[in-house]
């Protein structure tokens, strides 16, 4: 087959959205597909241009067997609201002369449009039904109802109803639609009328890669920390929608917790203001480091006692947390913010050995959580939790994942 993938998160970028494409074109191509990417220069989660890369042309790599092409792209130095709609904006019309020439001169069986940014799916389905070509819309997440669920665009209702109204008609318009999670797959499905065309198509995590056998003190080495002291992480990207002041108030409140260390991994919109946030309060059992290579995931995840996976109450519902998956397949123990209402509240409710679930928001209930399961776990390292680790082989594996993809585009081509 040949497919043609746009999105505006790719490689090299090492989390979120882009970690997904990546891999899931890769595995696809790997497995004789002939495919070809037009997504943006990399920038994420740091909002600022990698290091060798030009934002201002257009560019064509080849990355593992795959045809990559480069469109310019706005990355703002502070975001808002208004500047995240127009960065988004910036991909949507620097992208449509190459979608335009890929679709009538290549000519791919099925072109896949990766939301966010949703606001490229106007111009990814008209010009596949110019060309007649099957197209097919993947929600990794719901960027509108997660920035207004969020407040980020609170002063903008009309905004607001005018974009909720935009994702109706556009998704209506698609081949097929799918999304990470069966609560997204609902809120999908609301949107297409048609339900034989809404498939779950869920985020996974290499089982065979990120497993509890690998060093866990490489990074107790590398940074100094004794191995006496229960390391409670967080890892992945720093943005607005994850509620992650939380962190820095828990640390606050357990300050006097000297067997405690916080440990936040990684980069974003709000690292900043959270390293200021932590300076002002004098918060010595709270460190900051950047994200590491991929490579060395095992490894980082392997180190912690307790993952802490932290959501804002107002998104909970609307997002699957991938580094979860991660988590769960190093067999660790997680603490997660979500109400039990939600899809996620749901899973842990029915396995609660996998992870440990309090409601969203609430600093003293955290605050008691980690110092319970540091209690439990007792003064050793952590033991593998096996339940989360099962459910990661089980529900997670990537293989079982993407070969089921391949399936479901076959049958969307003989449809």
């Amino acid at each position: 087959m040949k497919i043609l993938v746009c999105g505006i998160n790719y490689s090299p970028e090492l989390v979120g959205i882009g970690k997904y494409t990546s891999e899931m074109v890769e595995w696809l191509a790997a497995s004789g597909h002939e495919c070809r990417v037009i997504t943006a220069f990399p920038y994420y989660p740091m909002w600022f241009l990698f290091r060798g890369y030009s934002g201002l042309r257009y560019c064509k790599e080849e990355i593992n067997r795959v045809t990559v092409y480069r469109c310019p792209l706005w990355i703002p130095k502070k975001l808002t609201t208004i500047k995240r709609i127009i960065h988004l904006l910036s991909f949507t019309i620097s992208s449509c002369p190459v979608l335009c020439l890929q679709l009538f001169f290549w000519r791919p069986d099925l072109v896949i449009c990766i939301a966010p940014s949703f606001l490229a799916a106007p111009s990814v389905v008209f010009f596949s039904k110019l060309a007649k070509v099957k197209s097919w819309l993947h929600f990794q997440d719901f960027e509108i109802c997660a920035m207004f669920g969020t407040g980020m665009a609170s002063n903008l209702k009309k905004i607001d109803n005018l974009a909720h109204t935009m994702q109706r008609v556009v998704t209506k318009r698609f081949d097929r639609v799918s999304s990470i999670s069966h609560t997204m797959c609902v809120s999908a499905d609301r949107r297409c009328v048609n339900r034989e065309k809404v498939i779950l198509f869920p985020n996974w995590v290499d089982t065979e890669l990120i497993t509890p056998n690998v060093d866990d003190i490489y990074f107790r080495k590398k940074w100094k920390i004794s191995l006496t002291r229960k390391v409670i992480l967080y890892s992945g990207n720093l943005g607005e929608k994850q509620g992650l002041e939380n962190i820095i108030n828990v640390a606050s409140f357990l300050r006097q917790r000297h067997d405690i260390l916080f440990v936040i991994v990684g980069d974003g919109a709000c690292k900043k203001k959270l390293q200021q946030c932590a300076t002002v309060k004098e918060l010595i059992n709270l460190r900051f480091y950047p994200l590491q290579p991929k490579r060395y995931l095992p490894s980082l995840l392997r180190m912690a006692d307790i993952h802490l996976v932290i959501q804002k109450s107002g998104v909970s519902d609307k997002l699957l947390p991938s580094k979860l998956t991660a988590i769960f397949s190093a067999g660790g123990h997680a603490i997660v913010t979500a109400h039990k209402y939600t899809e996620l509240g749901k899973i842990i409710m029915k396995n609660n050995k996998i992870a440990t679930l309090i409601e969203p928001d609430n600093i003293v209930l955290l605050s008691s959580a980690i110092v319970k399961l540091v209690e439990e776990l007792g003064m050793n390292k952590s033991p593998v939790n096996k339940y989360a680790r099962r459910y990661a082989i089980e529900n997670f594996s990537k293989q079982a994942i993407l070969r089921r993809f391949e399936q479901d585009i076959s049958f969307a081509l003989k449809s």
